[in-house]
């Protein structure tokens, strides 16, 4: 799941993105709406997170700017306000939820699961691939029974082919997936993720191959 927070707080922001990411999201934290809208023309995302006061204003006049970008990314108002009317212009204004501060971020992790099952987006949660079954709800992949654990960043790799299993997925795509705006990317970094994945699938006797598409990106197949 790739996450755009608008946060000014410092404290708060550190807090969410620590949190978010510890659960394999991919999080790209803006401070201010014009960032913020500038990013969602870049980048696709699954979710936007909104505080409602920024320095440059109010986070629910982002909504109907995005809206009109074409960006139908479900939009969770996180913010102090939390009297009747806020809601209800929250709500009014094109966010799918509103949270009021404080919160428990499990509390914000059940809302961001909700969205994300909401029509409009339905996603298969258990498929099988090869000789490899794998969970995207849980995350977790298995083979012949047995658990294969891949570090974070694999496993988003591993997610991203696989949602695309027999077809090409280009390199930015894959890196989107894997890196924030914030990540520093080396030159080599996503070829060594990969390169991990596919000795991984190879030991495990997976049944998946993934194979470079020069200057395209990569591929992942079922063997036969």
């Amino acid at each position: 799941m790739r996450i755009l927070l608008l946060e000014d707080e410092p404290e708060m922001a550190s807090a969410l993105c620590s949190a978010l990411r510890s659960r394999d999201a991919v999080v790209d934290h803006m401070i201010t709406l014009a960032d913020a809208e500038e990013a969602t023309k870049a980048v696709i995302y699954d979710v936007i997170l909104l505080d409602r006061q920024v320095p440059d204003g109010d986070g629910l006049s982002l909504i109907p700017r995005l809206r009109g970008n074409g960006v139908s990314a479900p939009v969770i108002i996180l913010t102090a306000r939390g009297q009747l009317d806020d809601r209800i212009d929250g709500l009014d204004t094109g966010a799918d939820d509103y949270l009021v501060k404080p919160f428990a971020i499990e509390e914000l992790l059940a809302r961001l699961r909700a969205v994300m099952r909401r029509p409009g987006d339905v996603r298969v949660e258990v498929v099988n691939l090869g000789r490899m079954s794998y969970d995207f709800g849980c995350r977790e992949a298995h083979v012949a029974g047995h658990r294969l654990e891949l570090p974070r960043r694999e496993l988003l790799v591993f997610e991203t082919l696989a949602r695309r299993i027999g077809r090409t997925v280009q390199r930015h795509m894959l890196e989107e997936a894997v890196y924030g705006f914030e990540d520093d990317i080396q030159s080599n970094s996503l070829d060594a993720h990969i390169s991990r994945l596919r000795r991984k699938l190879i030991a495990a006797d997976a049944g998946l191959e993934i194979h470079p598409v020069r200057g395209v990106g990569y591929l992942m197949k079922q063997t036969s």
